[in-house]
């Protein structure tokens, strides 16, 4: 459904900015992979690996009953709460350098936000059943709305789209934080030195600009489909 987005009404200034916040996002993405390539070269000068640390943040919070797995990919590092188990990828889980110190100890400050009950974080979970409805909802609602000139219906959709904005932008703080997190950790424990903390943020902050980019681009389509449906209920 591409005119929803593009071709549909005024469209050439939402056009643009579209483009821009699509480009925004790939830059963020080959940022985030060149960053992480660069400082995955930096081994850590204590040869602490990425498994190592995770275990060292868990344990300090008193998080011993929380697992550390290996798996397969590329930066699909994550912490899963309902098996509470934090999820290293093969380039994280067994290497020692900055870079893996970094997203290993990020992926830590999640499980330290679901134990301490971080409120963004209890937001974010209670959001996602409603967001995964409403992302499959949403366009269908909107055409449906448009063609059958039920103009409520059409609302209805841009709500639910709505949902999956309002998941993006809870996901900031929380994003944010479990670096915050992280960064202030492997400094306390002295993880990693000056220079290497130096290195871990460029790694992570590269990370939080695609979280800042998703919401750019999920924001931009909320209200051009949001335009979208005001402009044809002014017609009729």
């Amino acid at each position: 459904m591409p005119f929803l987005y593009y071709g549909y009404g005024s469209g050439s200034i939402w056009y643009s900015l579209l483009i821009i916040a699509f480009i925004f996002s790939m830059w963020a993405q080959i940022k985030v992979k060149i960053t992480f390539s660069k400082y995955s070269k930096v081994a850590s000068r204590r040869s602490v690996t990425g498994a190592d640390a995770a275990r060292m943040i868990l344990d300090r919070n008193g998080l011993s009953n929380v697992k550390i797995e290996r798996v397969s990919g590329e930066l699909s590092d994550h912490y899963d709460p309902k098996a509470n188990v934090v999820r290293l990828s093969e380039g994280v889980y067994g290497s020692n350098s900055v870079a893996a110190i970094g997203v290993a100890a990020h992926e830590c400050g999640h499980a330290v936000q679901h134990a301490t009950g971080y409120g963004p974080i209890k937001l974010r979970m209670a959001i996602i059943p409603a967001t995964q409805i409403g992302s499959s909802l949403a366009l269908p609602l909107i055409l449906l709305g448009l063609i059958l000139s039920m103009t409520g219906l059409a609302y209805i959709g841009v709500a639910f789209f709505a949902l999956s904005t309002l998941f993006q932008l809870v996901t900031l703080p929380v994003e944010f934080n479990a670096s915050s997190r992280a960064l202030e950790t492997l400094e306390s424990y002295g993880t990693l030195d000056d220079e290497e903390l130096g290195g871990a943020k460029k790694v992570l902050s590269a990370a939080a600009m695609t979280y800042v980019a998703a919401l750019a681009v999920s924001l931009l389509n909320l209200l051009r489909l949001l335009s979208i449906v005001n402009s044809t209920s002014r017609r009729r």
